[in-house]
């Protein structure tokens, strides 16, 4: 892992996006509406949009407790728990209303929930949320039911309640171990409670426990992170996920309350990343992708080895590319040719699902540039490699003459050794997967016109 050195990734260490999409959520228009997502959903139903895919649903659950300073997330800050009781009735409605155009049975092969804090609601609450989500759509055997956990909610007894529930993946928001920094953005959670937690997902038979990490957060340094890298690779969760810190405080208020002077230097943020890539590949875990990392038999793994990754909003997932229901304030969702977003506050929400309505209020109906560029991009994220002749016969186009400007810009990032370009396609090499953004980024239209923009987190 040497060969990712310090210097590598300052050079590539450029804004970009996640690409959990193409196009971005930032080009989403308002002029998508209601309309537009009920005509999805009938074309998903008469099936010209594969009507025989199962589906994937995530359901946004907004309310937290106590505020994180570093959050970006939509999310509602309140000790309230009846809020959520009543959040619940609402999410019932929209589910109705989708319903009401696919009828009941949908087949589901993927649930996430996410937050906010899914465990905010009670455990009855969580069981009155699944029933009817069991009423309206049908679960697959050995889907991915994920969610989200912030170890400050939660005991072994509620652990149980989300295995009982049909959960077989869990999320831990751990972000540091170090006092310090926890105090420093307002999340305090000693380590003892993380390991307890993760030894009771594993007696109940949990397949995966992923940890999320975060780098570039106030009073960290390479040598305190360090520290943290070595609790986690104690802990040795199935999955890691390694995100850095982008600080915005004029776009997220909550950033507000971070002191911008106890912020790592942008150096000690690559020195950061630089020593948790190589301490955790030393450890045995593959780098899947991004921000990923798994253990060697962990199904994203498996699915990565194999060429059977995939990738939506929620990220690297092994099911099958297929439509995203998204239930919930703010929530982002996709039907086919169509991405959407429901109404991003609570009162706007509600207020469109109390007169009736989808409270969807932006998206985007992609064209047939947009297609043929989300193929090519999702090819280069998920497999890291493409052959022209593929794009040729399901665009009927010619690749090289199409991308001819897109194949020169490669070339630089093939004398530094990131891809290989041959006559039949391109591969990115095992260092340039390390960058497979910064390669993506080259077939994207919009931030190709675009590229002073500055609102997406670092390449890696």
């Amino acid at each position: 892992m040497s060969v990712i050195t310090p210097e590598l990734l300052t050079r590539f260490d450029v804004p970009g996006p996640r690409y959990t999409s193409y196009p971005t959520a930032d080009r989403f228009v308002e002029a998508f509406g209601e309309a537009d997502y009920v005509q999805a959903l009938v074309q998903r139903q008469s099936g010209t949009v594969g009507k025989q895919t199962p589906l994937s649903l995530y359901v946004h659950i907004p309310f937290c407790e106590s505020l994180c300073y570093y959050c970006a997330c939509n999310k509602i800050i309140t000790k309230h728990k009846e809020r959520s009781a009543a959040y619940l009735k609402y999410l019932g409605k929209e589910v109705e209303l989708h319903t009401r155009h696919l009828g009941r049975g949908q087949s589901v092969s993927q649930l996430h929930l996410g937050g906010g804090t899914p465990t905010f609601m009670s455990d009855e609450e969580l069981r009155q949320l699944m029933a009817m989500l069991r009423e309206h759509f049908e679960f697959v055997p050995g889907g991915e039911y994920s969610v989200e956990v912030d170890p400050r909610t939660v005991d072994d007894s509620r652990l149980a309640v989300l295995a009982e529930l049909g959960f077989n993946r869990l999320s831990f928001g751990v972000q540091d171990f170090d006092p310090a920094v926890q105090k420093a953005v307002h999340r305090i959670q000693p380590s003892e409670q993380v390991f307890q937690l993760v030894q009771a997902a594993r007696r109940l038979g949990f397949e995966s426990v992923n940890v999320d990490l975060i780098y570039g957060l106030p009073l960290q340094t390479p040598e305190s992170f360090d520290r943290t890298l070595e609790q986690v690779k104690s802990l040795r969760p199935d999955r890691i996920a390694l995100y850095a810190y982008a600080h915005l405080p004029e776009r997220f208020k909550p950033q507000r309350r971070i002191h911008a002077q106890e912020l790592p230097s942008g150096a000690a943020k690559v020195s950061m990343l630089s020593r948790s890539l190589d301490a955790l590949t030393d450890a045995g875990y593959v780098y899947i992708g991004m921000d990923h990392f798994a253990l060697p038999d962990d199904a994203l793994a498996v699915a990565k080895r194999q060429g059977r990754l995939h990738r939506n909003f929620q990220g690297y997932s092994t099911q099958a590319d297929c439509d995203l229901i998204a239930l919930g304030v703010s929530s982002i969702g996709r039907i086919g040719a169509t991405y959407s977003q429901n109404a991003k506050t609570m009162e706007e929400y509600c207020d469109l699902l109390d007169q009736g309505h989808f409270p969807v209020v932006r998206g985007l109906a992609l064209t047939r540039d947009d297609l043929i560029r989300r193929s090519v991009i999702m090819a280069l994220m998920c497999q890291g490699h493409l052959q022209y002749e593929s794009i040729n016969l399901a665009w009927l186009v010619d690749f090289k003459t199409l991308f001819a400007k897109e194949l020169s810009q490669l070339e630089d990032m093939q004398s530094q050794g990131l891809v290989a370009l041959s006559d039949s396609g391109i591969q990115v090499t095992a260092m340039g997967w390390f960058f497979v953004r910064g390669v993506a980024m080259v077939f994207d239209r919009y931030v190709q016109a675009d590229r002073n923009r500055s609102r997406f987190s670092k390449i890696i």
